[in-house]
């Protein structure tokens, strides 16, 4: 008797026929994700940090005026570090460096442009991004399992056709791997340090960046053991 990590065994009576079903998906992303990266530099620490706490606000509330378009957002790492002076005798503190990350994950792409460039007009900030992927329960998934186990299927009938004989039962089905992936993943990086005093009075809304959503290929595989009926050799 076949243990649950062990295929199952035939009889002459009841052939034993492997096979292994897979199918590949091209679809639209679902979801665009953006990493933000606020920074902070002075030679006080409170400072410091009261610069990085304004502009981490500044970002927060631009990025939540978009509403619905933006289905997640989340704050990850807070660093504020001291970095000592080169020439300096003990522990002399020459300036503080300080750093805060966003992430947001959009649904409406036709938002996306726009706040993308709107981030990265924002002072001291860096923008990565988009990354482009599918929600975990979407129906891409659900679509790529169906058609991997509809090719096992087939693929089972047409071997029991060229034996001259019919599909018995179903004895195990397997999912032996899924993934979800994109070609060329489109990255926009920009970094805004310093600001010119044109810049500055120029309080003008930037003109949108035009991203391309990129297809993401979702692919599944299954793996079957049937048995047949007893075959005309």
């Amino acid at each position: 008797m076949a243990t649950p990590h062990e295929p199952p065994y035939g009889t002459p009576h009841a052939p034993l026929l492997t096979v292994h079903g897979q199918a590949e998906l091209e679809v639209d992303p679902e979801i665009a994700r953006l990493a933000v990266t606020l920074t902070a530099r002075g030679r006080d620490r409170r400072t410091t940090l009261d610069d990085l706490t304004h502009r981490n606000t500044t970002a927060l509330t631009l990025i939540k005026s978009y509403g619905q378009a933006v289905a997640d957002l989340s704050t990850g790492a807070l660093s504020i570090t001291p970095e000592l002076g080169e020439r300096s005798r003990g522990e002399h503190v020459r300036t503080y460096h300080g750093t805060l990350r966003l992430t947001a994950d959009l649904t409406d792409f036709t938002a996306l442009g726009e706040l993308t460039t709107r981030l990265a007009d924002l002072d001291l900030t860096t923008v990565d991004g988009p990354w482009w992927t599918l929600h975990p329960h979407s129906p891409a998934h659900r679509h790529a399992r169906e058609q991997a186990v509809h090719d096992a299927l087939q693929r089972a009938r047409e071997y029991a056709e060229a034996l001259n004989t019919t599909l018995a039962a179903l004895i195990q089905l397997a999912d032996t791997g899924s993934a979800v992936t994109g070609l060329h993943p489109r990255t926009h990086r920009t970094a805004r340090m310093t600001r010119s005093a044109a810049m500055a009075h120029d309080e003008s809304t930037p003109e949108p960046l035009d991203l391309e959503p990129q297809r993401q290929q979702v692919r599944a595989e299954v793996s079957a053991h049937f048995t047949m009926n007893p075959p005309r050799l």
